[in-house]
């Protein structure tokens, strides 16, 4: 194609598309008008080889002809410094390694066919593989490494539950433009659904892909001002590297995303690199999950009720309901070990519902027979709390087992309530209208802030065990268990102390106005039968007595 041809002459210079010629050493030869618009570069200037990187388009007719690839779809960087979303095509052309690139400008309207989000603008799932395909592919031809890092925002419903989707989206479009700041030219930002993100790149060792994890946590943790608010977020990325973690797109994917699963429970606002034991891991949370499903639809889940006990007179005044699993092939399974999976899956709803309904309608079958009546404690996972549904669910459970609401309470940890304190507050007072009671638990272990307690309309503060474990040798915890129990009485809340196992726990609490105890030390929590058995008895006295 050295030689001049008129009628091709006339043909470059007349059609709309861009067309770049180039030598067998990837040097541009031939650069017909149309792209000159398109770019705003000028064909002397790009035959200059000392300007020839200064085209952002040219860079990216390279890298495709170094992938081997025959097309590629996604943004360049006009003179001007604007994006423009093309298409484009490269042929080898006489046998020469010479080649024949053509680049046509993509509509508006064509953007979302091709695989981009309307909400961000990142290229979205639609071209996810193919992003990684050419990455791996490139490696396989030159060396290097591809780095996928699947990033999730950590607790990003609870900005759509305080602030609404509209803030939402905000905050996504603004997560998005940061993304594209901590990248290269080169990678990919890309936007999967909902919160969750990925970048692809190729790097040439795992330093690279540490250094744009920590700028990428860095850059998202900054405030937010999202409608006249600062809002604070919180990045969990999953790092999986090809080859040395898989050999493909689809393997990659699957690794990466394990990686992101074990960020997200170990502690979230972290990256976490694949290992291999993360497939096994992967495998038994999908068992597991599968199994939680089986236990709903087959009853196989149990309530265990754990006595509250007065401490004046050792009379049985309340149960703390709690739910056991019992597996057909492994027996009792720790609530440790599925409660965690059911609250990131969502099933904790579905199981926070028939504990919630098997309780109110245990209750009334006691009361039926003429027992003396206990109010019952059931706990609401955070998951639970935010849910919108979470009054109507309440609302149905009562009226569906006739319970009166004052034989129900509901506990709550600390932490659920300090996210948004505003909507907290809304969800509780429209929860106390109903007639039930409202109970921190585990109080003293979280955010434990006085001036917010005040405003939360509860009835009963917990003293969490961990100030009752040792509270007859510590002087420090005993002050702390002191305090607590003069908070509560001050504000006219009922007191309840968990973790009493000895009687040195009992008669500190005694001696110190606590009003209710909780603990092996009366009983460990039992079925529902010997439950029926205690009440019947009405009082307790203990494993020394």
């Amino acid at each position: 194609m050295s030689e001049r041809n008129p009628v091709l002459d006339a043909i470059l210079e007349n059609i709309g598309d861009a067309v770049v010629v180039a030598d067998a050493l990837r040097r541009p030869v031939r650069v017909n008008k149309a792209f000159e618009r398109l770019t705003g570069h000028a064909a002397t200037a790009l035959m200059n080889q000392e300007n020839v990187h200064a085209c952002h388009a040219y860079d990216q007719i390279l890298q495709v002809i170094i992938a081997g690839a025959a097309s590629w779809h996604g943004d360049v960087r006009r003179a001007d410094g604007s994006m423009l979303n093309v298409d484009i095509s490269v042929t080898a052309v006489d046998g020469g390694g010479q080649f024949l690139a053509v680049i046509r400008a993509v509509s508006a309207q064509a953007v979302a066919k091709f695989g981009h989000d309307s909400l961000t603008g990142l290229p979205n799932r639609d071209i996810f593989v193919d992003r990684i395909e050419r990455a791996v592919l490139q490696v396989n031809r030159t060396g290097g490494s591809v780095a996928l890092l699947m990033m999730g925002l950590d607790r990003f419903s609870l900005v759509n539950d305080a602030l609404g989707h509209r803030a939402g989206d905000q905050l996504l479009t603004e997560v998005a433009r940061r993304l594209r700041r901590c990248i290269r030219e080169t990678d990919t930002a890309v936007r999967l659904d909902g919160d969750k993100f990925a970048l692809v790149m190729t790097i040439a060792s795992m330093d690279d892909s540490v250094i744009v994890a920590e700028k990428v946590l860095a850059a998202v943790k900054e405030p937010f001002a999202i409608d006249g608010q600062e809002v604070v977020v919180t990045f969990s990325i999953g790092i999986a590297l090809c080859p040395q973690d898989a050999d493909g797109a689809e393997g990659l994917i699957k690794q990466g995303e394990n990686a992101l699963h074990h960020a997200k429970v170990s502690g979230r606002n972290k990256y976490q690199f694949f290992s291999k034991d993360m497939n096994n891991k992967a495998r038994s949370r999908l068992d597991l999950e599968a199994r939680m499903r089986r236990a709903l639809a087959n009853d196989e889940f149990v309530m265990f009720y754990q006595p509250k006990v007065s401490a004046e007179n050792n009379r049985i005044v309340g149960a703390e309901a709690l739910i056991r699993w019992i597996d057909p092939d492994k027996g009792m399974i720790n609530p440790g070990e599925f409660i965690p999976v059911a609250e990131e899956t969502g099933l904790i709803e579905q199981i926070g519902t028939w504990v919630l309904r098997r309780s109110c309608q245990q209750v009334c079958q006691w009361q039926a027979e003429g027992l003396v009546p206990v109010k019952v404690s059931v706990n609401v996972s955070a998951r639970q709390f935010r849910s919108r549904a979470l009054l109507d669910v309440v609302t149905g459970v009562l009226a569906e087992t006739g319970l009166d609401p004052k034989w129900l309470e509901l506990e709550i940890t600390e932490s659920m309530l300090m996210n948004d304190v505003e909507v907290a507050v809304t969800k509780m007072n429209a929860l106390r209208d109903l007639g039930l009671g409202l109970s921190i638990d585990d109080f003293g272990t979280g955010y434990s802030s006085l001036s917010y307690l005040g405003r939360f309309p509860i009835t009963t503060l917990k003293i969490d065990r961990a100030f009752i474990a040792d509270v007859d040798q510590n002087p420090k915890t005993a002050e702390i268990a002191r305090a607590i129990i003069g908070l509560s009485r001050g504000l006219n809340l009922e007191v309840v102390a968990e973790g009493c196992e000895i009687a040195a726990h009992i008669q500190f609490l005694k001696d110190n106005g606590c009003d209710t105890v909780q603990g092996f030390f009366y009983s460990r929590p039992v079925p529902a039968d010997q439950f029926r058995t205690m009440l019947i008895a009405g009082v307790l006295y203990g494993q020394d007595s």
